[in-house]
Parts: C-alpha cells; sequence; structure tokens
C-alpha cells in the first residue's frame, strides 16, 4: 500500500468548510484504492498571522517540507481585519507568495471547463458557448513583475514613487513553454501563445525562446496572440482555445476572466507544480462576506483533490471519477446558493453538496 503525506493548509473564510468536503473526497479515494493518505493539517494566511504570529509558520513550513503534496484553501481576511496585519505580512505577500518561492512552483494549470451540466452558469450566450467550452491556462508563476525588485520613496521633486521590475531570463521561459507544449501534445495540439511583444521586451524574448523551443514539438500548432486580443476572444469566442500558455501577470488576469467566463470562480480549480512538489488550491478568494453561513459550493476545492490525484500521484481513473461526480451533482438539478442565478436549481448547503459528491463518486 502506498502512504502519501497531504498538508492541509485550510486558510481563511471558507477555506475551512469547503476543506472539510475536499477531505471526504480523500477518505472515500482511500476507502477503495490501494492508497493511505495522511493528512497533516497547517495554519496558513490571514488567521494564522493572529494565531501564530506569522501568515505561513515554521510549524507549517516543516509539515509542507514532509509532505508529498499540498492542498491549499483561499487566504485572505475581510479588508478591516487585513489592516490590522503589517502590509508584507499580509497573507498574499507573507504566506503565498513565498510558499510558491520556497517549493519553486513554477507551473501553474488552470482548467477552464463547462461542461453542459454547468453551461447555464455562464453569463455568455449559449451559441458562444456551443458544446462547451474546455481549454487549460498555462501560467508562469514565480517570475516576472510579481517577484521582481521592489523599491519605495520619495524623489528628488519630493514625489512619492514606486519601482516594481519584471524580469525573465530565458530559463524560466523555456521551462513553463516545455509545460505548455507537452500538455498541447497529449490534448489537441494546438498552444496559443499569449504575449505583449508589441510593447513589453520581456514579451520579445519570451517569443525568441518559444522559436527556439518549438521545433522540438512539430506536431503543436503555436498560434500567436496580443494578450489585450486574448482578453477580447475569451468573451467572443471561447471555444477557439485549448492550451494557452503566459506569464505571470497575464496569467493572473486571463484566468480570473477565464472563471468569468464560466460564472464563477467557484469552477474553476488550480495545480501549481515545481521540480519536486506541487500545492492545489482554488483560483477563488476566501470570500469572508459569506464565511460560515454553508452557502459556499466546494467544487474548486474538490477539483483541486481530482488534479492532486491525477498530476501528483497518478490515479487519473479516480481523478476522471471525482470531476464526473462534481458534475454530476449539478446535472442532478443542486447548487448551492452563492452560484444561484435564479434558475431552477434545488439549493443546498456545502455540506450536502460534498455529501452528493461523495455519493455520487460511490457509485462510479
Amino acid at each position: 500500500m502506498k502512504t502519501y503525506k497531504i498538508a492541509i493548509l485550510a486558510g481563511d473564510g471558507i477555506g475551512p468548510e469547503i476543506m472539510r468536503e475536499a477531505i471526504k473526497v480523500f477518505k472515500l479515494v482511500e476507502e477503495r484504492n490501494d492508497v493511505r493518505f495522511e493528512l497533516l493539517e497547517a495554519p496558513f494566511g490571514g488567521q494564522a498571522y493572529f494565531d501564530c504570529g506569522h501568515p505561513f509558520p515554521e510549524e507549517t513550513k516543516a509539515i509542507c517540507d514532509a509532505a508529498d503534496a499540498i492542498i491549499k484553501g483561499p487566504i485572505g481576511l475581510s479588508h478591516e481585519e487585513s489592516q490590522k496585519i503589517p502590509v508584507d505580512m499580509q497573507p498574499e505577500r507573507g504566506a503565498l507568495l513565498p510558499l510558491r518561492a520556497r517549493y519553486n512552483t513554477f507551473a501553474n494549470f488552470r482548467p477552464v471547463s463547462l461542461p453542459k451540466a454547468i453551461a447555464h452558469f455562464s453569463p455568455l450566450k449559449p451559441e458562444i458557448v456551443g458544446d462547451g467550452i474546455d481549454m487549460i491556462m498555462v501560467r508562469e508563476l514565480v517570475g516576472g513583475l510579481y517577484f521582481g525588485h521592489k523599491e519605495t520613496g520619495v524623489n528628488d521633486q519630493g514625489l512619492r514613487y514606486v519601482k516594481e521590475v519584471l524580469e525573465y531570463d530565458e530559463g524560466q521561459i523555456a521551462r513553463i513553454l516545455h509545460e505548455g507544449f507537452k500538455l498541447a501534445q497529449r490534448r489537441k495540439k494546438v498552444l496559443h501563445n499569449i504575449h505583449k511583444s508589441n510593447v513589453l521586451k520581456s514579451s520579445v524574448l519570451w517569443n525568441e525562446v518559444l522559436g527556439e523551443i518549438a521545433p522540438q514539438y512539430p506536431d503543436v500548432k503555436v498560434v500567436h496572440m496580443l494578450v489585450d486580443a486574448a482578453a477580447t476572444h475569451l468573451c467572443l469566442n471561447p471555444t477557439q482555445f485549448d492550451v494557452m500558455v503566459m506569464e505571470n501577470m497575464f496569467g493572473d488576469i486571463l484566468s480570473d476572466q477565464g472563471g468569468g467566463i464560466l460564472g464563477s470562480l467557484g469552477l474553476m480549480p488550480s495545480a501549481c507544480l515545481g521540480p519536486e512538489k506541487a500545492y492545489y488550491e482554488p483560483s477563488h478568494g476566501s470570500a469572508p462576506d459569506i464565511a460560515g453561513k454553508g452557502i459556499a459550493n466546494p467544487y474548486s476545492m474538490i477539483g483541486s483533490v481530482a488534479m492532486m490525484l491525477e498530476m501528483s500521484f497518478g490515479m487519473e481513473q479516480e481523478a476522471k471519477n471525482v470531476w464526473a461526480a462534481m458534475q454530476g451533482v449539478f446535472a442532478d438539478g443542486y447548487s448551492t446558493p452563492d452560484l444561484s442565478r435564479g434558475g431552477s436549481a434545488e439549493l443546498i448547503s456545502t455540506e450536502a453538496f460534498g455529501d452528493k459528491v461523495v455519493e455520487k463518486l460511490r457509485s462510479l
């Protein structure tokens, strides 16, 4: 029997309640497979700062270091609570970016999946959605503007200024492009390269590197698209995309737009892979305004479990089963209040949705 250690970082806001539903899925998968999951819970995020004095405490780092994979819930507190935390200790700066840097999780995969069972959630017209949307955005996650040198001060004219550096080297660019190409090979063999080379020198280098490695993937068609044009096409013709690859900030923005065309970031899990370790997380925020009400949908949290099963543990069939179970609950006419669009769905709680996913999963 294989044993995997999984660090459980529930996070803030709705994080703990949707994580409870994800744990139910781990337990069922464990029951019916020759595998054991050792679930190691640890504090992480805004509440961890108040409880432990740091949003990414040393005890959490030790647990993550020992884990085979990490699953984390959303982090962040209300604006009022966040103001009580020093700027550099606020959870995104003090926990999330250090987590990415610690494990060099340079490759972020965000599926934008809208099968017919949940097509009604999309704000796009049915003729735009067609038979459904199925794409994956591949985002470079540990370089660029977010990780560059940052400087603030007052200049010679007495004006406050800020300087933030966007920096990539060809090695960083090549490794994420390889991930995009390899994924495209396994799918429809089309790779959309998203850039801004008409303005940014970083995109010029990005495209040069792509041109150098593309001959290694002769079966993949490359489509170049400016990032602003891509934003437009995601609304007008999203079904043209299959695999999209892009740098850090472009990926941050366009993947949230991907959530928008699905109708909610609550339908968008993600995987963040490094050379030796990966972490998995919902793409949405911690929604402190609805925390504790039992109305948040655990789809993206459970979807992150599915991605972990496939990408870290090689359990592809169980991953497919988890996706099918979640979508089956929607197809049966159930939803949670946070995703309600005034349709005919029967609204159930976070816990009830998780229970129905497990029930459906048990039958597959």
